[in-house]
This record gives C-alpha cells, sequence and structure tokens, in this order.
C-alpha cells in the first residue's frame, strides 16, 4: 500500500460519519413526505433520480466499464435486490404495520449481523477492539430506543410489521456481505451507480401496485425540498461513502457506523422539531460515538502505522 493510498483509507474513517448522519436526517424528511406519495412512489423518485445523476456522474468521469458490468453482474445484481429493493420496500411496508421503535429495535442489530457474517464468511478478522466497539455501540442504541425506560422494551410486542423489519434487516445484512465480495476491484462509484440504477427500476414496478403516480404532481414545495435531500445528500453521497467504506476497511468495521442512524435522528429531532431528549437518551449517544471511534479509527490508525513503517523499512532496503 502506498502511502497516498494509507491517506484515503485514513480519511474513509472520518466520512463514513456522514453517511448516518444524511440517513439519520431522511427519516424525519421521509415520514413527512410519504403524507403525500405512497412509500413504494417515494422511494422510486428518490433512487430513480439518484441513480440518473449517479450515471451522469460515472459517463462524465470516464468510469463506466463494460468489462465489469458483464463479469461481475449477478454480484452486483443482488446488490440492488437486497440492498436498495428489498430492503426499502420492506422497510416502509412494514412502517403501516408497526411502530417505529420496534423497527429502530430491530434494525440496531445489523452490526452484530454483518461482523459475524463477515466474519464466518468472508475471514475477516474478530478482534477484543471490535467486540468492546460493537458491545458499547449496541448499548447506546438500546439506551436511546428505549427512551431510558426498560417498560419501553416490555411494552414492546411483534407482529405483521416486525416480520417484515426482520426481512429488511436480512436484506441489509446480505448487501453488506456481497458488497465486499463484489467491490474488490471495482469503483465504488461504478457499484453504488449500477445497485441504484437497477433497483429503482424493481421498486417502479412495485410502485405501480402501492399507489397513485398522479400524486406526485400535488407534492408540496416542502417535500420536493426534502425529495432533493433525500436524493443529493441521503442517497447519492451516502450510499457512495457507504460502499467505500465497505470496499476499504471491511463490511463489520462499516456496519457499526449504522448504530449512529437511529442517534442522529434522534437530535435532529430534538433540533428541528422540539422533541424532549433524557440524560439516558445523552449518555446512550455518549456509548455509540464511543464504541464506533473504538472499533474503527483506533484500529484503522494502528494498522495503517505499520504500513507505513514496512513501506519506510522497504524504501530503506
Amino acid at each position: 500500500m502506498s502511502i497516498q493510498s494509507a491517506e484515503k483509507s485514513k480519511k474513509i474513517y472520518f466520512l463514513l460519519f456522514l453517511v448516518p448522519l444524511f440517513w439519520g436526517g431522511a427519516f424525519g424528511t421521509a415520514q413527512h413526505v410519504i403524507t403525500e406519495i405512497s412509500p413504494l412512489i417515494a422511494a422510486t423518485l428518490r433512487f430513480g433520480s439518484a441513480g440518473l445523476l449517479l450515471l451522469i456522474i460515472v459517463l462524465l468521469r470516464g468510469e463506466w466499464n463494460w468489462t465489469v458490468l458483464r463479469s461481475r453482474w449477478l454480484g452486483l445484481f443482488l446488490m440492488a435486490i437486497t440492498g436498495i429493493f428489498s430492503y426499502n420496500a420492506f422497510f416502509f411496508i412494514a412502517l403501516k404495520y408497526t411502530n417505529a421503535v420496534n423497527g429502530s429495535l430491530i434494525m440496531a442489530t445489523s452490526p452484530v449481523f454483518i461482523t459475524l457474517g463477515a466474519i464466518f464468511f468472508l475471514s475477516e478478522i474478530w478482534n477484543k477492539r471490535l467486540g468492546v466497539g460493537l458491545f458499547l455501540s449496541l448499548t447506546g442504541v438500546f439506551l436511546v430506543i428505549m427512551q431510558g425506560s426498560f417498560q419501553t422494551l416490555l411494552s414492546l410486542s411483534f407482529n405483521k410489521g416486525d416480520l417484515l423489519f426482520m426481512a429488511a434487516l436480512a436484506s441489509w445484512v446480505i448487501h453488506g456481505l456481497i458488497g465486499k465480495v463484489v467491490m474488490q476491484g471495482v469503483s465504488p462509484l461504478f457499484t453504488t451507480t449500477i445497485t441504484t440504477l437497477i433497483g429503482s427500476i424493481f421498486l417502479a414496478i412495485g410502485s405501480f401496485f402501492d399507489g397513485e403516480w398522479k400524486a406526485v404532481l400535488a407534492m408540496s414545495g416542502q417535500s420536493w425540498l426534502e425529495m432533493i435531500y433525500m436524493v443529493v445528500f441521503a442517497t447519492v453521497i451516502g450510499f457512495l461513502l457507504w460502499n467505500m467504506g465497505i470496499h476499504q476497511i471491511g463490511a463489520s468495521k462499516a456496519s457499526i457506523y449504522m448504530n449512529l442512524v437511529p442517534i442522529n435522528a434522534g437530535w435532529i429531532a430534538v433540533l428541528l422539531y422540539g422533541e424532549r431528549i433524557t440524560w439516558q437518551q445523552l449518555f446512550g449517544m455518549i456509548l455509540v460515538i464511543t464504541g464506533v471511534f473504538i472499533a474503527t479509527y483506533k484500529n484503522g490508525l494502528k494498522k495503517q502505522k505499520i504500513e507505513k513503517q514496512v513501506m519506510i523499512e522497504d524504501y530503506n532496503q
């Protein structure tokens, strides 16, 4: 690895903090948009627009690669079906049958399953630092979701919507694991573009059974602004950085950043919508951030330091 590559790998640890920030912000915007149009139509608009924007960027940068598309079409297709189509379809439909607390609790376990999957199937290395970071961040997520009260956890009951959220969880875990394999030697930008375009096609097909497209013409100005935010930040930039993270530091480390999504959704709700926050929730947020830091950043710096030392020794020889 060159010094330039090492510096690039170092930056991804900081850039990945933007992913849960954008995805956390998209929670509130999506909640408002689907009050005016159906969930699958909203998802189609979001990912269809993002896919076209990404395609333009890929063509302008000259990164379109037919060879990669022919050789890895199956993996790219599976990434699109799991991470773009089925994940969003299950997630939005589930909200019709269950509450956000149940859904957040179920989705918060995704780093655990991605980490275990990466270790068992992709030969990623387990270490104490990763385990501690995972435990702290997951504990923090539980504190935030429970709002400082165990009664919230005890009152949870599983229904059809919860099963759909579990299906969404499975889709996201599979997407992350497939991505680690497919993106070896492939541009994250090209991968994001292809998967977004393919996924949006299937979302569009599903949207014709979910609602009426003419409702889009009656969308308010606020909803259009929120849609632009979801397209540019939550999808184009968010998914691109997510794929870059999996590509550079592995599925297990990148997945831990997912714990920050409900955290960001919480403080954004406090800041923009006047919701109150308890000291237990604040303590939970601190635990999540600490866990992410321990599991990813420090471990990454140690690895880069060793790599740089090896390069210096090889150069001196």
